[in-house]
C-alpha cells in the first residue's frame, strides 16, 4: 500500500521575531505560505482545523483552503476538523463542493464532533444534544455526498424532500471522521462507510490498535466500504533532538497552560513534554531520524494509509514551523519510506 503524508494546523496564533503575538490576520496569511511550502516539497495533504476562540485564527477553514487552492496545483486539501455538530450538512457539502471545483478535485471533507465547544453556543445549539447533533448530521452529510436528490428527516434540523444540492463535483468527494478513540465512534464511522481519522494526541500509537481492529471488523459486519486509516498527531522537527525540543517546548507549554486553565488540568512541565516525545508518548518531535523512526513504527503498528503531522503547536514561530515543514518533507518522509521499504 502506498503511504501518504500530510500536515495539519489549527492556525495557532504565534509569536513574531520580537516575541509579540502576531495578529490573527497575519497568522492566516502565514498558514497559506506554509501550505505553499508543503506542496513544493511533495507533501500529499494539508488540513486546517476549525475553532472559534482567540488562540486559533481559523474559524472559516474552507476560505483558507480556497486561498491555498489558488496558489497550489496538486496537494490535497481538507479540514482537521470541520465541527459538523454545530454546522449545517447542506452548507458543508456546498462549501466543500465549491472548494473541490476551484482546486480541480482536491477537496476532502474531514468532520468531527469538536473537542472545543465554543461553536455550540455561538450558533445556537444545546450541548446536551452533543451526540444526537453529530449522529444526525453525519447521516445526512453521507447522503448528500452521493450527489443524488435526498429525502431525509430527523429531529435536529428541518427535513428534506427530494432536495438536490449544488455544485456537483466532477469525481466525487471523500469523507473522513476524526475520532479520539471511543469504540462507539469507530463503529459509527464503519457503519456509514466513510474514512477513519484517529487523533492520537496522548499515549502510544499501540494503544489504538484495538480501534483499528474494531474498524475492520465493523466494516465487515456492516458490509460497508473500508478506507485507508489516517493518523493525526502533534510534532515538530529540528536539526537535532535538542534543537527541536528547545524550540517546541515553549509553544506546547503555552497551549497546555491556556487550555488547562479552562479545563482544570495540572501545570505542564518539561518532564511531561520529554515523556510525550519518547516512545510511549504521542508527540513526534526531534531530529529527522528520531521522528522518521517513530512515524514508521506507528505505520507498522496500525497499518495506516496516511500520517498527518500536526506541525503547529501553540506559539511556535512561523519561521520555526517553516523549517520543520521543510525537514519533514525533505528528510523525514524519505527516511520513513526507506524504513518501510526495508520491511
Amino acid at each position: 500500500m502506498s503511504i501518504q503524508f500530510g500536515l495539519d494546523t489549527f492556525g495557532d496564533v504565534t509569536r513574531g521575531q520580537d516575541g509579540e503575538l502576531l495578529s490573527q490576520a497575519q497568522t492566516i496569511r502565514n498558514v497559506v505560505a506554509q501550505a505553499e511550502l508543503a506542496e513544493s516539497i511533495g507533501i500529499d495533504f494539508f488540513g486546517v482545523g476549525e475553532h472559534h476562540r482567540p488562540d486559533f485564527a481559523i474559524s472559516a477553514p474552507e476560505m483558507v483552503l480556497a486561498a491555498i487552492a489558488a496558489r497550489t496545483d496538486s496537494i490535497r486539501l481538507g479540514t482537521a476538523v470541520t465541527v459538523l455538530s454545530s454546522d449545517d450538512p447542506v452548507r458543508v457539502y456546498e462549501r466543500f463542493a465549491t472548494l473541490d471545483a476551484v482546486s480541480s478535485g482536491r477537496a476532502e471533507i474531514v468532520v468531527g464532533r469538536g473537542s472545543f465547544v465554543e461553536s455550540f453556543a455561538l450558533f445556537g445549539h444545546d450541548l446536551r444534544d452533543y451526540e444526537a447533533l453529530f449522529e444526525e448530521k453525519l447521516e445526512l452529510l453521507v447522503e448528500l455526498v452521493k450527489e443524488q436528490p435526498v429525502t431525509w428527516s430527523g429531529t435536529m434540523r428541518p427535513a428534506l424532500d427530494g432536495a438536490d444540492v449544488f455544485p456537483k463535483t466532477e469525481n466525487g468527494m471523500p469523507i473522513w471522521v476524526g475520532v479520539g478513540g471511543s469504540p462507539e465512534s469507530v463503529m459509527r464511522v464503519a457503519r456509514h462507510g466513510v474514512g477513519l481519522m484517529l487523533a492520537i494526541i496522548g499515549g502510544s500509537a499501540g494503544r489504538f490498535a484495538p480501534f483499528v481492529e474494531l474498524y475492520h471488523r465493523s466494516v465487515a459486519s456492516y458490509g460497508t466500504q473500508a478506507h485507508p486509516i489516517v493518523v493525526h498527531s502533534p510534532g515538530h522537527v529540528g536539526e537535532t533532538d535538542d534543537d527541536a525540543w528547545d524550540e517546541a517546548y515553549p509553544g506546547f507549554e503555552a497551549m497546555h497552560e491556556t487550555i488547562g486553565r479552562e479545563r482544570g488540568w495540572p501545570a505542564y512541565s518539561r518532564a511531561r513534554f520529554q515523556n510525550e516525545v519518547g516512545p510511549a508518548g504521542a508527540v513526534y518531535s526531534g531530529s529527522p531520524e528520531r521522528v522518521a523512526a517513530k512515524i514508521a513504527d506507528t505505520i507498522r503498528t496500525l497499518g495506516v494509509g496516511r500520517f498527518d503531522l500536526k506541525y503547529a503547536n501553540g506559539t511556535l514561530s512561523h519561521e520555526a514551523m517553516m523549517r520543520s515543514i521543510e525537514l519533514y518533507g525533505t528528510e523525514v518522509i524519505p527516511r520513513v519510506k526507506r524504513l518501510l521499504a526495508d520491511d
